[in-house]
């Protein structure tokens, strides 16, 4: 069981305010919580000339508040979980360098043109991340949904499979130089439709309702821990992305 906070059997699982700890229920609620706020984030979101770190987590906020009382903080703030893998294959970034991942994803994903371009960097980017305790995947499925609809962009994730996403994933966090997630993406992108109300899409995308977590429990690790830190330095090691200190945030415009 994913316990950083070390108090699940008096807490519940991640200090949830019901105190749940059944796995099955718990999903039921993170789902109901998730489909009631969308339109909130939706809203949110677009009233953001540049969505910035900062909605990132208020994204997060706005979907999980009701559930989780520490919704919007990441791992870093929490103190809690500084290295985290998912299964046997998944290594996420240390909590630390968290924020800096999200911010490039950002940084590429507000350039209309980059992320037409490049949809699979961006949601792999957002991936490696993984800033939060939970809600991870919904968030980044939130936020990337908005930035390609800004470039009059969608992915039909109608026709798209869980499984092979799933992989897809996988494999572009593990090494992002292959270009894994954007050759799967790519094919799954069309024009958005004129007057097309993208949270209807979202509300009915496969896995969100948690049946994605079927690929591995997390695992915490702290950061004096030999076997957090061997598995991050393996994946780093395959991963050879090279993320830049600073960056200049883009300023480019929506499409019109």
């Amino acid at each position: 069981m994913f316990d950083p906070f070390g108090d699940y059997e008096t807490a519940g699982y991640l200090q949830n305010l019901s105190c749940l700890k059944d796995p099955r229920q718990i999903k039921i609620q993170e789902h109901l919580h998730f489909t009631t706020n969308l339109p909130d984030a939706a809203a949110y979101l677009a009233k953001q000339d540049e969505i910035t770190y900062r909605d990132f987590c208020a994204v997060h906020q706005i979907l999980f508040s009701d559930f989780y009382p520490w919704a919007g903080r990441d791992r870093r703030q929490l103190g809690v979980a500084q290295l985290v893998s998912k299964g046997e294959r998944i290594q996420f970034e240390e909590a630390d360098q968290a924020q800096r991942a999200i911010e490039y994803a950002l940084e590429l994903g507000n350039d209309v043109g980059r992320i037409a371009a490049r949809p699979g960097e961006v949601m792999g980017l957002f991936a490696w991340g993984h800033p939060f305790l939970d809600g991870n995947g919904r968030t980044m499925v939130v936020v990337h949904t908005e930035l390609m609809a800004r470039a009059k962009l969608m992915i039909n994730w109608g026709a798209s499979s869980k499984d092979a996403y799933l992989e897809a994933l996988t494999r572009e966090i593990e090494s992002p130089r292959d270009h894994a997630l954007d050759d799967y993406l790519k094919p799954l992108v069309e024009p958005l439709p004129r007057g097309y109300v993208w949270i209807d899409a979202i509300r009915s995308l496969p896995g969100l309702d948690g049946s994605l977590d079927d690929i591995g429990a997390d695992v915490s690790y702290d950061a004096g821990d030999p076997e957090g830190a061997r598995r991050y330095a393996q994946a780093q090691e395959r991963r050879q992305y090279e993320i830049p200190e600073t960056r200049v945030a883009s300023r480019r415009p929506r499409a019109r």
